[in-house]
């Protein structure tokens, strides 16, 4: 598929008589995909069963006869008044018992199920009207499952769901007495109907009942999509999409994109960077209208496997946000240097949010391509050179890269049930992983737990609650941990204990979480933070504590980390791992980055200032394509 731009439109927002004119503006910048529809329920259906659907058909033919092509979302995500009147208990409930109301957006429960079958409802009606329409040739489902911290809710509904689940986990109380541990401070169950959520308990909840509910709870968006997937797929052969979100790990992103057909996310690098990512004051100020360098380029990857090699960015920032603490406008360069770096991973197209800023509501400082008033924002320039660049430039196809780092959302729910530590948070620790590795300008793919090891060289799996049964019998080079396979799906500890790796006879024998004041001293001068196990065993010890203590033992090309690396160490501890297993790597200046793909090599400079690299010049905010023929 040729590599595409595109943007998001509401054209619920603007007079009627302006459609055409933007559509012939977004035509002459460059665009050729235009999402709509996501928010519009009340236009949709002012009132049960009254749908006004004719201003929409308007709409698609506009942009369509412009050269658009559509992408339709489904506008669950904002379901209006008379729906949360026909069905007060509809909202999700938060941790607190307090229900998340009316008056923003995302205000529902996904185990509800008349808003369930609500949701259903209104698909079926839009895909009866426009399945086989030619001009939308995308469908989005809903917007941003679990944004605003959505999908974990603790209603009645909820509640009742959650019995259902488990009986149909367990079968029997007395096998989820066992699983969970509950004969401990006499949390026995008789009956299902008894289990309650876990909140608003004394002191922890059981860590075994908390990750089952985040099981569940990831179980029913999963639920949710697949009920918008099985009636779009009855009316139209076009591609289903869902546009995730950063640094969103409360559900499955697997799961559900096993019922699409393409991922995509929502990319904000400076609103990330304020609101999303732990830093340094520096790290944050040296960045500010850039973003991290690595935070967009992870979840590339990361959406790349959820769509099973087929992904874009929904959303990607033109400048400043609303919705971050600080919100400052990026550099000059940055909308273009953001694109690119999409395209590098393999993206099939990239769509900025949004066309026109509104001059009301909620978002109406969230900035677009074009301002209130219709005139040309700065990031317009940037776009009309990307659509340049990308019509002059051929495909730059994606390759399978040799370093694999296995990123798992049920251990980013077990991390967060039982953490043992204020700092241990498996995305960041995977994050980090990912970060060190691209300081050596390596490219990585991040792949499920359960996906195939064959074709890599080196494989990353930090802080996995189980071992991957696929890590047992790989042959190249991996490093295992800290953390993995510590638990066992039940969040209990595996007798024997962990990792329980074939043929590596290392076993970890006692935890310890440490704040952020001290450091566990390495003999080769790294150190560890946050957390470090004891470990036993008869494997080779190929890094010591100052102290003497095995902090990474191996059999064979099969490493155990015993530590968090602060992000020096984490650097050289894989730049050796990486030199044994034959993969060249390049100690890369502060916000450089580089990606290869099928064709070329791509430079990235984040940095707010000229950079100069093996006789590379690169300006601030600025990118180098280089054919690799």
């Amino acid at each position: 598929m040729k590599r595409a731009l595109g943007v998001c439109y509401y054209p619920e927002h603007w007079p009627e008589d302006r459609w055409a004119i933007d559509a012939a503006q977004m035509v002459e910048t460059g665009l050729t995909w235009v999402r709509i529809g996501e928010f519009a329920w009340s236009r949709l259906e002012p009132s049960e069963g009254d749908f006004q659907l004719d201003w929409l058909a308007r709409a698609i033919d506009v942009l369509g006869a412009a050269g658009l092509q559509v992408i339709l979302g489904t506008p669950t995500a904002t379901p209006p008044h008379w729906v949360l009147e026909k069905h007060p208990d509809m909202l999700a409930v938060d941790a607190e018992g307090r229900a998340r109301g009316f008056g923003s957006r995302r205000h529902y429960c996904f185990s509800h199920e008349g808003f369930y079958q609500e949701s259903r409802r209104i698909t079926r009606i839009l895909a009866e009207r426009f399945g086989k329409n030619p001009y939308v040739v995308a469908w989005q489902t809903d917007n941003e499952y679990g944004c605003h911290e959505t999908t974990v809710s603790y209603s009645n509904a909820a509640r009742t769901a959650f019995q259902d689940w488990c009986a149909q986990r367990y079968q029997s109380t007395d096998a989820l007495n066992r699983a969970w541990g509950n004969i401990f401070w006499s949390m026995e169950y008789d009956r299902f109907d008894q289990i309650g959520l876990p909140n608003l308990t004394v002191t922890e909840p059981n860590p075994a009942h908390v990750l089952a509910f985040r099981r569940f709870s990831s179980d029913q968006v999963v639920r949710f999509n697949r009920g918008q997937t099985e009636i779009l797929r009855q009316h139209t052969n076009a591609p289903l999409i869902h546009n995730y979100m950063g640094r969103v790990t409360d559900f499955d992103h697997y799961d559900v994109g096993a019922d699409l057909d393409i991922a995509s996310w929502d990319s904000y690098p400076i609103g990330f960077l304020s609101d999303r990512l732990e830093g340094t004051p520096e790290h944050k100020a040296h960045y500010l209208r850039q973003g991290d360098p690595d935070m967009q380029a992870f979840h590339h990857d990361l959406y790349r496997t959820v769509g099973k090699n087929r992904w874009w960015v929904m959303e990607q920032q033109p400048g400043p946000v609303n919705w971050a603490p600080y919100n400052p406008a990026p550099l000059p360069g940055m909308a273009r240097l953001w694109a690119w770096e999409a395209f590098a991973h393999g993206a099939e197209a990239v769509l900025y949010f949004r066309w026109r800023q509104a001059p009301f509501a909620q978002e109406q400082m969230h900035a677009g391509l074009l301002r209130p008033d219709a005139e040309s924002a700065p990031a317009l320039t940037e776009v009309r050179q990307v659509a340049t660049e990308l019509a002059t430039m051929p495909e730059v196809g994606t390759t399978k890269a040799r370093v694999a780092l296995i990123f798992d959302y049920v251990s980013c729910w077990a991390w967060e049930a039982q953490p043992q530590g204020a700092d241990f948070d498996m995305f960041r620790l995977a994050f980090e992983t990912y970060r060190a590795a691209r300081r050596l300008g390596l490219s990585l793919d991040i792949i499920a737990p359960h996906a195939y090891l064959r074709g890599y060289d080196l494989v990353l799996a930090p802080g996995l609650l189980e071992t991957p049964e696929t890590l047992q019998n790989f042959k190249g080079m991996a490093l295992i941990g800290p953390r993995t396979g510590s638990k066992t799906a039940e969040l209990c500890i595996p007798l024997p204990m962990g990792p329980n790796i074939k043929d590596l006879n290392c076993t970890v024998s006692r935890v310890e979480s440490i704040p952020p004041t001290t450091r566990i001293a390495l003999e080769n001068g790294g150190t560890f933070l946050h957390w470090f196990e004891e470990l036993d065993g008869t494997a080779d010890i190929t890094l010591r504590t100052k102290d003497g203590k095995p902090a990474i033992m191996h059999t064979d090309g099969l490493h155990y980390i015993a530590g968090w690396p602060e992000a020096d160490t984490y650097v050289e501890i894989l730049e050796g791992l990486a030199t044994t297993a034959g993969i060249p790597t390049q100690r890369l200046p502060d916000g450089l980055r580089v990606r290869d793909s099928e064709t070329h090599r791509f430079w990235f400079n984040y940095n707010p200032s000229e950079i100069t690299y093996q006789g590379k010049t690169l300006k601030a905010a600025d990118l180098l394509i280089e054919d690799l023929a």
